[in-house]
């Protein structure tokens, strides 16, 4: 086989506008969209989504701006619509435990009733209870009660004057205190005058009775004050024996009028119970006091603590939720308090995450935000673990709030990763990833056929629809199916990253209206794309600048020996571009061998290396059954700094020592990438495109003069999408594009020679491996004569 050489229309895919069936986007308005190329991905999510056993999250993996989020976004709300609307979510004041709040669901929409209920019922009772302590059936069983307690009261009264006037003390009552007289034996007041006159021992007598007085006027207010006690003890009794009922209606019918299933209801009414209780044992509040003020501030507290925090409200919901959460911080997913660090917080403070936002449907994650907080993290795989989340009312990283009851969560959750980000959490927590039972993987790239052609159209339509934009023609349709096929750099593919294709529309739109036009044609369409690069080339810039001054060293005409132009890429992540670099060899008689000057400093990859090891091992096969080879050569990138990887240009570094054990001249216009295998075949590479292109600037500003050109392997033929300026002067001869299939091919090309094949005596003498041949022979015999003259020689022994 010989080199063949490509002709422009072999260069670059050209999509035909007539093949596309419409004239411009507008015709396609209203078409469905579609899961363009990725029809394995969306079966797997639809699969994933459709599982309702524990365990079947989906777990979606692909690069960066491939549509993942809006495409799954899409079939979430088509999968949640065909679910059942999930119950609300209310929290209630625990009055038992006020630091844990209570948790009811309730169905759709009975949430905001009971919301609404409850708030009438406290504004009702504020009437109704003291009406009902002002009506007679009342007031009458207060006084009877009253009358009971001051009987008693009377009769212990009673007592006391009669003992007091045993021991000649008249009591008499005063503005609610007690005054003693002292009598005489006739019954007459004694002045002070009178006592004066009393002997020792009637002094003495008089101080013993009134000091017995005394303890007797004691025992009397104990009795009085443990009698109007239980009196008061006795009106809360009756005052909640009266009120309960009124209270009581008005919860049973709110209870009545919701209708909730059994397991809500017996929690409801127990709840119920609670706020029954708390009222009557309050229920003075709901009366006018003396110090109004400080009674209308508690009442407040009281009344606040009645009322019901709607968390999640599904009262106009269709379907199934669907929660995309952004920001998953702590609160923002599990819940929380309104503040954070707040020192007082109650039940009403408290707020949903997007977890209990989500229960009954979907929450759509990125994993990357998740591995940002080592908290989350583990709250969501205790939640993944038992089905029921623990909610804080506060994040771990202030003092500790309320804590609601443990909820049980039935959400399917739906993480968006990148591969990268994936390996790294399978590795460290193999149990978490068995949690995403279904893998969604969005294909880099997918075979282009009409049918992905029509649905990149309709993609197009609706995305110049949802952003306001002009519609494209069909020949602009094309020119960005050609750049898909670009960024895929394959003609039978198209890339999977529809945010390239959006951003480009979005562009082309601008210079389209900029211009006056009343849709986007092709034209802008390639002005946009050329845009893009030159926003992004500063750094392949200055590289050419190098070469075109000749800072960096590049030689694209004659022939020199032992160097060849080899092609590599640099990455700078949103650009990638080639630089051709200069490829140089070194051999002469030794033992040691290939040497790789980048491994020898630490400035190679494992993959560069292992390309030269090919190497080495392709030229043992080739010589090494004729005799071991005795040589040492050495192969270097010019003037690369910054390290070298990939093997690439392990063909490029063949020529080079091929060279320089033939002696044959390589022809410096032709640049050389491909990998070699063992057998001498030449391997496709990767970033052909940038490759081509980075070469042919190069030669466009040393100066094209027609001889030169790229030599690649014939299996990247496919991946070919060049800019059409390196078509256009392919097709008048300025420049030239080969493709070989082994390495002999190629170093024909190069040097004019015909490679060798194994005969009889060896190589051909003039082929390129009779020359190398001669060259390892003579390094062989240098090398012997060399071990001979050193060896010490033979004594002769006696005779």
């Amino acid at each position: 086989m010989t080199v063949a050489e490509l002709i422009p229309s072999d260069l670059r895919l050209t999509v035909d506008p007539a093949s596309l069936g419409f004239e411009d986007t507008s015709e396609l308005r209203g078409l469905a969209l579609s899961w363009v190329g990725q029809e394995r991905a969306e079966t797997a999510a639809r699969f994933g989504l459709q599982m309702r056993q524990p365990g079947y999250n989906l777990l979606v993996l692909g690069s960066a701006g491939m549509g993942r989020t809006r495409m799954l976004t899409r079939m979430l709300h088509e999968q949640a619509a065909l679910r059942p609307v999930p119950p609300d979510l209310c929290v209630l004041n625990n009055f038992a435990q006020t630091d844990r709040p209570l948790v009811l669901r309730v169905p759709a929409g009975q949430g905001r009733l009971l919301r609404q209920g409850m708030a009438l019922w406290v504004q009702a009772i504020q009437e109704d209870v003291p009406q009902r302590l002002l009506e007679a059936d009342f007031w009458a069983a207060r006084q009877e009660l009253v009358q009971t307690f001051k009987a008693q009261t009377e009769v212990a009264y009673t007592a006391l004057t009669a003992y007091a006037q045993a021991h000649h003390f008249a009591v008499v009552r005063d503005q609610g205190h007690m005054v003693f007289t002292l009598k005489d034996a006739q019954g007459a007041p004694v002045t002070a005058t009178k006592a004066l006159l009393l002997s020792l021992a009637e002094r003495t007598a008089l101080n013993a009775a009134e000091e017995a007085l005394r303890a007797e006027l004691d025992h009397y207010l104990e009795t009085v004050r443990v009698t109007e006690q239980a009196m008061a003890q006795a009106l809360d009794v009756l005052r909640q024996r009266f009120l309960r009922p009124v209270l009581a209606d008005g919860l049973t019918q709110l209870r009545q009028q919701l209708n909730l299933p059994p397991d809500s209801d017996i929690r409801l009414a127990a709840y119920m119970e609670q706020v029954l209780q708390a009222l009557l044992e309050k229920h003075r509040l709901l009366m006018p006091g003396e110090d109004e003020a400080t009674r209308r501030t508690d009442l407040a507290v009281l009344l606040s603590s009645l009322s019901v925090n709607l968390v999640v409200d599904h009262h106009a919901s269709q379907g199934a939720p669907v929660v995309v959460e952004e920001n998953p911080v702590f609160r923002n997913l599990l819940g929380g308090m309104v503040d954070d660090e707040a020192l007082m917080s109650n039940f009403a403070d408290w707020r949903a995450g997007s977890l209990l936002r989500a229960h009954g449907g979907f929450l759509l994650l990125h994993l990357q935000d998740l591995l940002a907080d080592a908290a989350v993290w583990e709250s969501l795989r205790r939640l993944m673990r038992s089905g029921r989340l623990e909610s804080s009312g506060a994040s771990p990283r202030f003092s500790p709030g309320q804590t609601c009851e443990a909820m049980g969560v039935d959400v399917k959750l739906v993480l968006i990763a990148s591969v990268a980000a994936f390996d790294t959490v399978q590795e460290a927590d193999p149990e978490w990833v068995r949690r995403f039972a279904c893998k969604v993987d969005f294909a880099e790239t997918f075979k282009a056929t009409p049918q992905t052609a029509h649905a990149m159209a309709v993609g197009v339509a609706h995305t110049c629809e949802r952003l306001g934009l002009l519609h494209c023609s069909a020949a602009a349709v094309a020119q960005i199916m050609e750049e898909s096929h670009r960024a895929a750099g394959d003609q039978t593919r198209q890339c999977g990253r529809v945010g390239l294709t959006r951003a480009l529309v979005v562009e082309s739109h601008a210079l389209a209206q900029a211009r006056g036009a009343a849709r986007v044609e092709a034209q802008d369409v390639l002005a946009a794309s050329q845009a893009q690069r030159a926003r992004r080339d500063g750094l392949e810039t200055r590289v050419q600048d190098s070469i075109a001054s000749g800072e960096r060293l590049l030689v694209v005409s004659g022939e020199r020996v032992a160097q060849v132009n080899g092609l590599t890429v640099m990455d700078q992540g949103d650009h990638s571009f080639g630089v051709p670099v200069r490829v140089t060899a070194r051999s002469f008689a030794g033992d040691e061998g290939l040497l790789n000057i980048e491994r020898e400093v630490d400035m190679s990859g494992p993959i560069h290396d292992k390309g030269v090891l090919i190497l080495h091992s392709y030229l043992s096969g080739l010589f090494a059954h004729i005799a071991p080879l005795s040589m040492n050569a050495a192969v270097v990138f010019e003037q690369e700094y910054g390290g070298v990887e990939g093997d690439s240009a392990s063909c490029a570094e063949l020529y080079a020592l091929l060279s320089s054990l033939s002696g044959l001249p390589l022809r410096q216009g032709i640049a050389v990438t491909g990998a070699v295998n063992q057998q001498g075949d030449l391997l496709p590479v990767g970033n052909i495109n940038e490759k081509i292109e980075g070469y042919f600037r190069s030669c466009e500003s040393l100066g094209l003069d027609g001889q030169q050109g790229v030599l690649m392997p014939a299996r990247n033929r496919r991946h070919l999408m060049l800019a059409p300026q390196v078509v256009h002067a392919v097709a008048r001869g300025d420049f030239h594009i080969y493709v070989a299939n082994q390495v002999s091919e190629g170093m024909s090309l190069l040097t004019g020679f015909p490679y060798g094949h194994w005969g009889p005596g060896g190589y051909a003498l003039g082929s390129v491996l009779g020359r190398v041949q001669t060259t390892l022979q003579r390094f062989r015999q240098a090398c012997e004569l060399l071990a001979s003259n050193r060896s010490p020689r033979r004594s002769r022994s006696p005779r």
